[in-house]
């Protein structure tokens, strides 16, 4: 049996045993010791762009240790370009790490982790972990779909459309177990960002991954905000914001919720809900009415389940008052995303979602 001087609480820094290394090896190993702070450069590599938007670039990159140890990062570089300055940029990326520094102390699965943030020239990086998979904009658009067509047997093509998504409209539609599995891992993460009284600020498609592992995956922090410490200036989708944020109000906790309502309304329409709308009032008005208009977007079969759609009605209400209270309560409460899986059971409906999640994602590969 091993042991060590963690497993012996009585047993002091002094009496620890000799150190066997000889010569200068020895003496930087006690050196080191005696330390408080450990220093060294972290060398990244890019290897490939994995994505662009306003705030700036993702990379796939391997960060290198020593003896030839490495393995991949996600490394976010901000872009100066959309502020008028320096101090502006500089104000912006200070509330950024801020947030990303109390997302780094947050473990939960479905979230992004962040590992560190960093300075060079001027400019700020962001260093996160990679995720392997696909995001939900890729997995709904239509070409993943005919890829997969060519990629898998007859059989197994017929199981996918019963059991995992099907062509909608405009884009691919999940079935609705698959779909509420990948919304309530979502919440989960929404869950651990609220307790510490973060909003994310952009759910939408791009921004949740699933992994290969068949688990969901929020990511992309960028508009993030402590409720405490709110920034200057705020960047989200449209189409996705809350209603309230197209009033000029503040996002909040709700705002959120309501985000991920119209996601999951889009997964199981198998179409965006505000596709064409562009101004603020256009988006506005048709978010007031989106809960009137479900059982037009949905298919015939979702719509006739009450529990389902007063699920969905909860999560996209127009007045923030009206929905969930909390991404638990949406997730576990009265009427939540647990009770309808549990409906799902009773039918016969139910599957191991997670994993047809990674047999499908594997499909892909």
């Amino acid at each position: 049996m091993v042991s060590s001087i963690f497993e012996n609480p009585t047993l002091t820094w002094d009496d620890r045993p000799a150190p066997v290394e000889d010569g200068d090896l020895s003496a930087q190993y006690q050196a080191m010791l005696k330390q408080q702070d450990l220093e060294w450069v972290a060398r990244h590599h890019l290897i490939q762009l994995l994505g662009s938007g306003n705030q700036g670039v993702v990379f796939l990159s391997s960060r290198q240790g020593a003896d030839g140890f490495c393995f991949p990062v996600a490394v976010k570089v901000f872009s100066p370009k959309r502020y008028p300055d320096r101090r502006a940029y500089e104000d912006a990326t200070l509330h950024m790490g801020r947030v990303a520094m109390r997302v780094a102390q947050i473990q939960q699965d479905n979230l992004l982790s962040v590992q560190n943030w960093v300075e060079q020239n001027g400019i700020r990086c962001m260093v996160m972990e990679w995720v392997e998979g696909h995001d939900l904009r890729y997995l709904t658009s239509p070409h993943s779909l005919d890829l997969l067509r060519t990629e898998v047997s007859e059989e197994r093509w017929q199981y996918l459309n019963e059991v995992v998504l099907t062509a909608g409209s405009e884009q691919n539609r999940l079935k609705a177990g698959i779909a509420l599995a990948v919304i309530r891992d979502c919440m989960s993460a929404l869950s651990a960002l609220h307790r510490a009284d973060i909003v994310h600020g952009d759910l939408k498609p791009a921004n949740i991954m699933l992994k290969r592992t068949g688990d969901a995956k929020l990511i992309d922090l960028g508009s993030a905000f402590h409720t405490e410490d709110l920034p200057a200036h705020r960047t989200w989708t449209p189409a996705y914001a809350a209603p309230e944020v197209h009033r000029g109000e503040t996002a909040s906790r709700q705002s959120d919720l309501v985000s991920l309502g119209y996601v999951l309304v889009e997964l199981l329409a198998g179409q965006p809900p505000f596709v064409g709308l562009c101004s603020n009032e256009e988006l506005l008005a048709a978010k007031r009415v989106l809960p009137d208009r479900l059982p037009q977007l949905l298919p015939a079969e979702l719509s006739q389940n009450d529990t389902l759609m007063s699920f969905c009605r909860r999560l996209i209400a127009p007045d923030p008052q009206d929905r969930f209270a909390s991404a638990e309560d949406a997730d576990l409460g009265e009427g939540g995303a647990a009770s309808i899986q549990r409906q799902l059971v009773k039918m016969d409906l139910a599957s191991e979602y997670a994993n047809e999640i990674r047999l499908w994602l594997q499909d892909l590969a």
